[in-house]
């Protein structure tokens, strides 16, 4: 499938944002400036089923890859010097990375896990019976949000399709990669819900490096911009993928 996908700048160097399930490219708004401010190119999908992309008869992580690996294969020059998700999209930024092969990798509170059992359980009811949030409500659970994103999230909940929670009803390949395509960063929210002290654990195993930014909660980026950029901007520059002002 050909998703949406919107493009920022003209860097020599591109990133690939993947935003998580009911949102959109527009998650990233703010990430998007700052990545661009410091040279990249960055190229930022919309899954299908989100924002402006297709619908699909069923949805899965290993579709949603598939579609973000042939969508922005005929876009680049060169291998990617980045790869983003957040949450979903940081499930299928790890499966799409290993045709990818950026230079680096991060994934931002990422659905490497699923809650087992009861918890488990309500986690899809919740997503399945729940109606789509309204502002008011958008504003009580996000108070560190911009008034930008709030509206911005408002938009990309109208255009979603419920029906991509069907994509988890089979929660097994909800699993952190088996082995790195780049290095890796993983930047969690101070309670993740979806990544354990046991689970972050077994990622450094793994070889990822693994950075809990205080105070901010599943939407790291939007509850706090600056320290988020600075964790990444400084593991981009350690792993030789400097940014250009």
């Amino acid at each position: 499938m050909q998703l949406a996908v919107h493009e920022f700048g003209a860097g020599e160097q591109t990133a690939i944002l993947i935003h998580g399930i009911m949102s959109d490219h527009r998650a990233w708004d703010r990430v998007t400036a700052e990545l661009v401010d410091r040279g990249f190119r960055v190229l930022a999908v919309d899954l299908a089923g989100h924002g402006r992309s297709p619908r699909a008869r069923r949805y899965s992580p290993r579709a949603w890859a598939d579609d973000v690996v042939e969508t922005v294969e005929p876009l680049l020059r060169k291998p990617p010097a980045l790869v983003m998700g957040h949450s979903l999209g940081g499930l299928v930024a790890s499966l799409a990375a290993d045709r990818l092969a950026p230079r680096a990798a991060i994934y931002v509170d990422p659905a490497f896990a699923f809650p087992r059992g009861v918890r488990g359980l309500a986690f899809k009811l919740a997503f399945a019976l729940a109606p789509r949030p309204r502002r008011s409500a958008l504003v009580r659970w996000n108070p560190r949000w911009s008034p930008a994103d709030v509206e911005n999230e408002l938009a990309a909940v109208r255009e979603w399709d419920k029906r991509t929670i069907l994509g988890f009803a089979d929660t097994r390949p909800v699993v952190p990669p088996l082995r790195l395509a780049a290095p890796s960063l993983v930047v969690l929210a101070e309670r993740s819900l979806l990544i354990t002290d046991a689970a972050a654990s077994s990622l450094r195993r793994l070889g990822m490096t693994v950075e809990t930014l205080a105070g901010a909660g599943h939407s790291v980026f939007r509850d706090d911009l600056q320290g988020f950029m600075h964790v990444v901007e400084g593991w981009l520059a350690r792993h030789g993928v400097a940014s250009v002002r």
